[in-house]
């Protein structure tokens, strides 16, 4: 019976061959479907592939390119830990890559996303060498560079949602407020975290939840992330109800809905994996990674890997769970004192790409030109989502170095008063630096008090509030911020005025911080505008608090009079507005 039935098969083997190439062929069609049906689900976001560097199809660049790809989608790669790095080839043919998925996805996606992007790369960039692919899952990056553990910001991608958050200032100020401080304490979490990724969830009212997701590549050092972070939230807008600004390195998003996995993100994963060895066997093309058939003793296959996957996870749990309790039980402290990081943080935070500055201001047109700072001429500018700002442009040879940049950009940060201008963020890009401040629409001061017909626009009750303004200001600029500042610069020019003629004190190049029990402090460089300064600091370099109320009483006698200070001639007895109160003074004594 066993024979003839062996007969019967045998007899049979033609159409068997063809129901079972039939059957691949419909199991093939079926994957392929499925793979494009996922596949369709990513969300593509964009692509950053210069043509500075390119390469022809048979290079050995392309060779390796393909042996990399190859191996970043294999069937070996880390997906459960969503991040991969490799090389192939030698210099200067070597090509580097990695992968990098979102942390709240699972494998599945993560091993998706990575497919597709590999077989996507060669059609959207054919012949760069530098290559960067975003998706909302994923990211690929290969290079004939070495970027490994390097911090890079060229080819970033800004999404800023269209809608703001309230059309009430005070609402929109808090909530600005409220994303730059979570987003900021969260890129240090995401650093220190083993695997640079932290979520936020923050309950804002009953209705509404903020969310958060800050992630880097893991072969960034802590330092290197955290600046990274730091820089995406401060390039991004925080008066939305949602933004992103993905970096090659680092990915910083928040969204008022739940756009992350919650689940994903709680769930244990191993750490990353070092970088893989030099690649040398080449493939014609990067595969498109298939399942394997089912085949003789694939169940005891199964069972084995099974059992292995078990092990290891145990394993994993096991030393994630010792390294939590190691953790908890030794605490280590950064070494660098609180703040000099508060300062990093403040800097690092603020800076924005140069060309977007640029491009609010029409690369600084004159028609944008709006007045002259300190140290530089002052633009309009407005972004793309249209908020408008002031862009101060400090000038080559203005003066003003770097450690004066640093201090009006640190000092302004953490200063949050209605009397003094807000500083949204600055820029460096070579010799060029420049300060974007909130826009004043009523410019400054001096720009009604000194012309006599727009003089009358400043009645008396006005010119008392913008004096009750200044002195708020330079009191909690005095007494009442958690720093004790010099501003050294009081005069007209430097008081802008807002939609509500509100005074707000402004250009804080030449501030000094002094220590909680300092009260005064000794300089050989004499800075500011004579005529304001008291005269122990223009003759011996010695400021104090009392400068600052010297310039005020200046400032005051021309609110009062309408006279600019330095604007006698040589008829005159007097030599400044002070000197002639003087005079009149000892007149009317007489």
């Amino acid at each position: 019976m066993r024979k003839l039935h062996h007969v019967k098969l045998k007899s049979q083997g033609s159409r068997t061959m063809s129901s079972l190439v039939s059957f691949i062929s419909l199991f093939l069609f079926s994957v392929l479907t499925s793979f494009k049906a996922s596949a369709q689900n990513l969300n593509y976001l964009g692509r950053f592939c210069p043509n500075t560097t390119t390469y022809s199809r048979n290079s050995t660049y392309f060779t390796n390119l393909k042996t990399l790809l190859s191996s970043l989608s294999s069937r070996n790669a880390s997906y459960s830990t969503g991040f991969q790095n490799a090389t192939s080839g030698q210099s200067p043919n070597r090509v580097t890559g990695l992968f990098l998925c979102r942390g709240d996805y699972s494998p599945e996606v993560c091993r998706s996303c990575v497919t597709f992007a590999v077989n996507e790369t060669l059609t959207l960039c054919p012949y760069e060498r530098e290559v960067v692919l975003y998706y909302d899952e994923c990211m690929l990056r290969y290079s004939h560079q070495n970027f490994l553990s390097t911090l890079t910001y060229d080819g970033y991608i800004l999404m800023n949602n269209r809608n703001t958050i309230s059309s009430n200032q005070t609402q929109t100020e808090r909530f600005i407020d409220l994303v730059s401080s979570t987003m900021n304490r969260a890129a240090t979490e995401a650093a220190k975290s083993s695997r640079k990724l932290y979520t936020i969830k923050n309950e804002l009212t009953e209705f509404q939840t903020f969310y958060g997701l800050l992630q880097c590549t893991p072969d960034l050092t802590r330092q290197d992330c955290r600046r990274c972070l730091l820089r995406s939230v401060g390039g991004m807008s925080h008066d939305r109800i949602g933004a992103r600004l993905l970096y090659p390195s680092c990915i910083a998003r928040y969204e008022l809905y739940a756009f992350y996995n919650e689940t994903g993100i709680k769930t244990p994963s191993p750490p990353p994996l070092p970088s893989s060895p030099p690649l040398q066997s080449p493939v014609s093309t990067p595969p498109v990674i298939s399942p394997s058939l089912p085949g003789k003793g694939g169940n005891s296959n199964m069972l084995v890997v099974a059992i292995v996957v078990l092990i290891i996870v145990v394993v994993l749990l096991f030393i994630a769970g010792y390294c939590f309790l190691a953790k908890r039980a030794k605490k280590v402290y950064d070494t660098a004192p609180a703040s000099e990081v508060d300062d990093i943080t403040t800097i690092e935070s603020l800076q924005l790409d140069y060309r977007i500055v640029q491009a609010a201001t029409n690369d600084y047109s004159e028609n944008n030109k709006i007045g002259r700072g300190g140290f530089g001429e002052v633009y309009k500018g407005t972004f793309v989502n249209g908020k408008e700002v002031a862009v101060k442009r400090l000038s080559k040879n203005s003066g003003q170095g770097e450690a004066e940049f640093k201090t009006e950009v640190v000092v302004v940060a953490k200063l949050q008063h209605r009397n003094l201008v807000r500083l949204l963020g600055f820029s460096l890009q070579g010799e060029e630096r420049v300060l974007v401040y909130e826009y004043m629409p009523n410019k400054s001061l001096d720009y009604f008090l000194f012309d006599p017909l727009k003089q009358i626009q400043l009645n008396w009750t006005r010119r008392y509030n913008i004096i009750g303004g200044v002195v708020r200001g330079i009191l909690y600029l005095h007494q009442d911020s958690r720093l004790t500042i010099i501003h050294r610069d009081l005069k007209a020019s430097n008081i802008l005025l807002d939609a509500d003629m509100n005074p707000k004190i402004a250009d804080f190049g030449m501030a000094r911080i002094f220590g909680l029990d300092q009260t005064q402090e000794n300089t050989s460089r004499i800075v500011g505008t004579f005529g304001y300064m008291s005269p122990e600091y223009a003759l011996h370099g010695q400021f104090s608090m009392k400068s600052d109320v010297y310039s005020f009483g200046v400032l005051v006698l021309e609110i009062i009079s309408g006279r600019k200070n330095n604007n006698f001639d040589e008829t005159s007895n007097s030599q400044d507005l002070v000197t002639h109160i003087d005079i009149l003074g000892l007149e009317a004594l007489e």
